[in-house]
């Protein structure tokens, strides 16, 4: 399966929106997050007001190639402030919009049809006025598109805990630090080896899903059995072979595996590489638990929180990189007039089958050493939402994105990368590569700063040793398909990551979150009638996600979150390979 940027011919890009419109440049400062799209395209009209009052209404598509975000602008002269609204259109292959007049309307067209939506007179049910008080994807237009309004993301316990100490308290980061230290292996699990019997399971799992781990020969014939996996597999209740990959329950083009670091092949785990550090007992014991998508059934949507991550500048920056004339590194602190949300689109429930944390908060999401510390204003974590740039895509760092047909790329980014952005529908960048390609020997190696803790920002620890839960994401390649692997360590550091997943020959692997379970977050959904059931890659995940009257509430989809996620849906019929 062919992937990547370069050199991608993308069959949509003629699909601009008509007459009427202006592309606008982007060489300016930029005012607020809408300045700092590059591809955007604006159309006005003037507009009155049912008081006689003139004005003008300015929608700005922000990315025509992708077609999902627009900001509508109302203006009044001698008038009230400005006022903005976010637009989000579910139907982007089939649906565009424009302003219209007279009477001034959104003008909705879905192919040879077209739908006026009268969203400033008094008498409209769609006016401003009333959507704007809505709920948070608030229903327009027929449900023909969205209004994002506000909301308040949830915040565990434990991370309101932490944002006090590092907002109030005078070396709350150290306290932080030391809190680390002490619970780094509170989720230790190295679970319970046992024997194989009966038929070979393992066997026929490897016909169907990714390729399984290459692993020690002497660990042939194990298993391992783990109480805190928390999604069933069809292993006909038996122990799991380790590296294998077995079928989740119910969930088609959905699979599991678990390896300790331990059992790699010992050609892997004691490569000599430079950037690789040897494996102490309890991290080579540690369970990794791994999911994987077949990307062939699935998409990847992203989705900024509530709060996280946001724009303004890192706490963890060199002071000589920070422009204090500036915001924050794009020249902003804040994504008004967007909204972010922390919630899937309700319009995609229905089709969502996991959702999984992103990446570092702002707060740790730049450098404080190396040479990505001195370039580019310290190199802030970047990411795009429905082709919407919110924090400038940085070269050098790790890059999970999906593009506008629906395919899934990683890759470290760079600055060539930037003359296909257009066609970038969602992108976070968390860190630098743990495992990537070699382009002169094509092999699967660590990355170049695995080893390195300050320039590979591998974690807030101050002594850069820390042990810790931690999740990262991962593509694998087979002969024929393509899998998203999300992988949670209970106790490792980059170096275990990186020969777990050189043993799952995944050909790129970045780090999203760490520390806690609510930062490495999974849910599995199966929808059985009206119920949604969960399963969570690790059992205590499940206190993230709320109870209404008895009923499960699944976090990023039944209730707004402050964190940033991903979310695995299915194809549209229409977009199957």
């Amino acid at each position: 399966m062919k992937t990547g940027l370069i050199g991608f011919a993308f069959s949509l890009l003629g699909a601009w929106l008509g007459a009427g419109l202006v592309t606008v440049p982007s060489n300016a400062a930029p005012q607020t997050i809408v300045d700092l799209q590059p591809f955007r395209q604006a159309q006005s009209i003037s507009i009155r007001s049912p008081q006689g009052r003139d004005g003008t209404a300015t929608l700005v598509n922000l990315n025509p190639t992708i077609g999902v975000w627009y900001v509508l602008t109302i203006t009044w002269n001698h008038g009230p402030p400005e006022r903005a609204y976010h637009f989000e259109n579910p139907r982007p292959q089939s649906q565009t919009l424009r302003l219209d007049q007279p009477p001034a309307a959104l003008v909705i067209a879905d192919g040879s049809a077209q739908y006026r939506c009268d969203l400033f007179s008094t008498a409209s049910p769609d006016r401003l006025e009333l959507t704007a008080a809505g709920s948070i994807f608030q229903p327009v237009c027929g449900a023909r598109l969205y209004l994002r309004n506000r909301a308040t993301g949830r915040h565990s316990r434990l991370e309101a805990a932490a944002d006090f100490l590092r907002e109030h308290v005078w070396g709350g980061e150290s306290i932080l630090s030391l809190g680390h230290h002490v619970m780094g292996d509170r989720n230790l699990d190295t679970g319970t080896m046992g024997r194989q019997t009966g038929s070979d399971q393992a066997g026929r799992m490897l016909q169907a899903g990714p390729l399984a781990a290459l692993i020690d020969p002497s660990v042939a014939g194990r298993t391992v059995t783990s109480d805190n996996l928390g999604i069933s597999v069809d292993n006909g209740g038996a122990g799991l072979a380790p590296g294998v990959w077995y079928a989740a329950t119910g969930s088609p083009g959905v699979y599991v595996s678990v390896l300790q670091p331990g059992m790699v092949a010992a050609r892997i785990l004691h490569g000599g590489e430079k950037t690789v550090n040897a494996l102490d007992r309890v991290e080579a014991s540690a369970l990794c638990y791994a999911i994987a998508f077949d990307l062939d059934r699935f998409e990847i949507a992203y989705a900024g929180g509530t709060e996280h991550p946001s724009v303004e500048w890192s706490a963890h920056l060199r002071p000589e990189m920070k422009d204090a004339r500036l915001a924050g590194p794009d020249g902003l602190g804040t994504l008004a007039p967007l909204v972010a949300t922390g919630l899937v689109n309700p319009v995609d429930a229905a089709r969502t089958v996991a959702v999984f944390t992103g990446g570092f908060k702002r707060a740790h999401g730049a450098f404080l050493s190396g040479d990505l510390a001195m370039t580019n204003r310290g190199s802030h974590y970047g990411f795009i939402e429905n082709g919407t740039v919110l924090s400038t895509l940085q070269p050098g760092l790790a890059t999970l994105f999906t593009l506008a047909d629906g395919r899934v790329d990683m890759k470290t980014w760079e600055a060539a990368d930037n003359t296909q952005l257009r066609y970038v529908r969602h992108a976070r960048q968390n860190g630098v590569p743990v495992v990537e390609v070699d382009r002169q020997s094509q092999a699967i190696v660590p990355g170049r700063l695995v080893n390195r803790w300050g320039p590979g920002n591998w974690s807030g620890s101050e002594d850069r040793s820390l042990r810790t839960i931690r999740a990262a994401a991962a593509l694998q390649n087979t002969r024929d398909k393509q899998f998203l692997i999300y992988a949670v360590f209970s106790a490792a550091t980059p170096s275990a990551m990186a020969r777990v997943f050189q043993a799952y020959q995944c050909r790129y692997a970045m780090l999203l979150d760490m520390n806690a379970l609510e930062h490495t977050y999974l849910a599995l959904h199966q929808r059985i009638g009206s119920r949604i059931v969960l399963e969570h890659l690790v059992k205590g995940m499940s206190q993230l996600d709320q109870s209404s009257n008895g009923a499960i509430v699944p976090r990023f989809v039944g209730y707004p979150d402050n964190r940033d996620f991903f979310a695995v849906m299915e194809r549209r019929e229409e977009a199957r390979p």
